[in-house]
């Protein structure tokens, strides 16, 4: 009997094998050899416990069939091979400069179905180009140029949520559908949750090199480690990949956008690094420095000041004290005391209440002159343009004492370490020159006249110690990239032109990334 079912079977899996895979080559008019992973098969349990395995699969024929859409060789999706950083620049700026004309890419839409669509990234052009390989990261590498003038998003899970009538939001389609349709601007999606972090190195050259990088939210939580666990993008992977992201912002590096929960894992990556300065400069200066004794005290006072404040600092919401010192899993986020789904209006960052920790003044100081130094994408937003409605999609929430106390300790290394700049840019705390030098909370959310959320944007400044200029990257708790109906372009279509440039979430996002783009 077992030989009989053996026989079988393997007649079974040759019929599979070949007919069905032939009927697929007619199907779908291929011209080449399905290539199918080695590694995949197909098990069939017999009665007897009999296995019997084939090296084709379902699934994977799938997945093939769909990567068959070929990537573009060239820049551009309206005008194919014609977008460079000067067009997309200059078409970011025309957007901004009023809420009436019509685009300068209005003559190219004509060609395409540029209001309806239903594709989701790899399905069609221009969102064909999704990294979940390290094959596929192989295969970007050995083209440049399409990523030299390509925005990068980073997804850290599926979806950043569910939209009010139960549809998983994607909201990393509405950002490719954004700059394409207004600056023709290329973006490539890297679903992390699917494809982990890949070749480390790679990635984060790839991303170095791009025109810009956007960090996408998620629904898992920062403040749970295990929320993670559904997907191949852990939170230490994630809080890993910040933190690099942070430090990589050098001279003609890709600027940064973090956005909801991306926000939120900035905001812990930026206390293990300044926790991670404290203690190696604690643990090596007096060897690096030996021979300058002003220069190593001076340093050693500022970290062991950082590290004193640090691990006594509390969070205070509503006169309730929820979480204490840098050491806490609560210091950077906790939950909102007021969770936001929807329409809130953005207003200027002001500290008002009192707060039990003498050290608060001295943090506040602190800000207001950052806040003096930089001039605010958001703040002049809200200043010229008119207040500032944004679409919310959160239940965490940024601590603001968290943030107050990274800009000041940020300020205070930057200044320690400009004394002993030549010997330290020669041993292994190189690295600390390439932390920002400031960090500024921009703006504040209230919802029918309410504080619901006291950091909902942030600017980290990084002032260069050769040319004194400052670069920017920008995190925001908000989804800019979100329309009222908080729903995905995929399924709602593209507004039309004239509807974008009424949107306040949406020219905000654009005048992030223009702003950027231009240092």
């Amino acid at each position: 009997m077992s030989i009989f079912l053996h026989c079988f079977s393997i007649c079974l899996l040759n019929f599979i094998n070949h007919f069905f895979i032939r009927t697929l080559y007619a199907r779908f008019s291929l011209l080449q050899p399905l290539q199918i992973s080695g590694k995949s098969k197909i098990i069939l349990i017999l009665c007897d416990g009999l296995q019997l395995e084939s090296n084709y699969l379902f699934l994977d024929i799938a997945v093939q069939m769909k990567k068959s859409v070929p990537w573009r060789d060239s820049s551009g999706f309206y005008r194919s091979g014609k977008s460079s950083l000067k067009s997309i620049q200059t078409l970011f700026s025309e957007f901004l400069r009023d809420r009436h004309s019509p685009s300068l890419l209005q003559e190219y839409y004509k060609n395409f179905e540029v209001n309806v669509i239903d594709a989701n990234w790899g399905d069609s052009v221009p969102l064909e180009r999704v990294i979940s390989s390290t094959s596929d990261l192989t295969n970007l590498i050995n083209n440049p140029f399409s990523f030299n003038q390509s925005i990068c998003i980073l997804e850290p899970s599926e979806h950043v949520g569910h939209n009010t009538i139960g549809e998983p939001v994607r909201a990393s389609i509405n950002v490719a559908w954004l700059v394409q349709n207004i600056a023709d601007c290329d973006s490539i999606v890297f679903p992390l949750w699917k494809s982990g972090l890949m070749d480390r190195k790679q990635l984060a050259y790839v991303l170095s090199s791009s025109l810009a990088v956007v960090f996408e939210g998620g629904y898992p939580t920062v403040r749970d480690s295990t929320s993670f666990v559904d997907t191949k993008c852990s939170h230490a992977d994630l809080l890993d990949l910040s933190e690099e992201l942070i430090v990589s912002r050098r001279l003609r590096s890709a600027p940064a956008i973090f956005i909801c929960l991306g926000h939120q894992l900035a905001a812990q990556a930026h206390i293990r690094l300044l926790k991670k300065a404290v203690n190696e400069i604690l643990n090596s200066i007096d060897v690096i420095l030996f021979s300058r004794t002003n220069s190593r005290e001076s340093l050693k006072q500022v970290c062991n000041r950082i590290k004193e404040v640090g691990e006594k600092l509390r969070v205070v919401k509503n006169g309730r004290t929820v979480a204490t010192g840098w050491n806490d899993l609560e210091f950077a986020v906790g939950i909102n005391e007021v969770p936001e789904a929807g329409h809130c209006e953005i207003i200027h960052y002001d500290k008002s209440d009192f707060h039990p920790d003498k050290e608060m003044a001295e943090l506040l100081t602190a800000q207001a002159i950052t806040a003096e130094e930089y001039d605010g994408v958001i703040e002049e937003s809200i200043s010229h343009e008119k207040d500032l409605n944004i679409v919310m999609f959160h239940t965490d929430e940024v601590n603001e004492e968290a943030i107050l106390f990274a800009n000041w300790a940020y300020r205070n290394l930057y200044q320690a370490l400009l004394p002993a700049r030549k010997e330290l840019v020669l041993s292994d705390l190189s690295w600390l020159f390439n932390l920002p030098s400031s960090i500024e909370i921009l703006c504040s959310t209230t919802a029918e006249g309410k504080l619901c959320t006291e950091v909902a944007a942030t600017c980290i400044n990084y002032r260069d110690y050769d040319t004194r200029q400052t670069r920017r990257s920008f995190t925001c708790q908000f989804h800019p990239e979100l329309r009222d109906d908080l729903r995905e372009f995929s399924k709602s279509g593209i507004p039309a032109f004239s509807d974008l440039k009424q949107d306040d979430g949406i020219r905000l996002l654009i005048r992030l990334l223009h702003d950027s783009l231009m240092e």
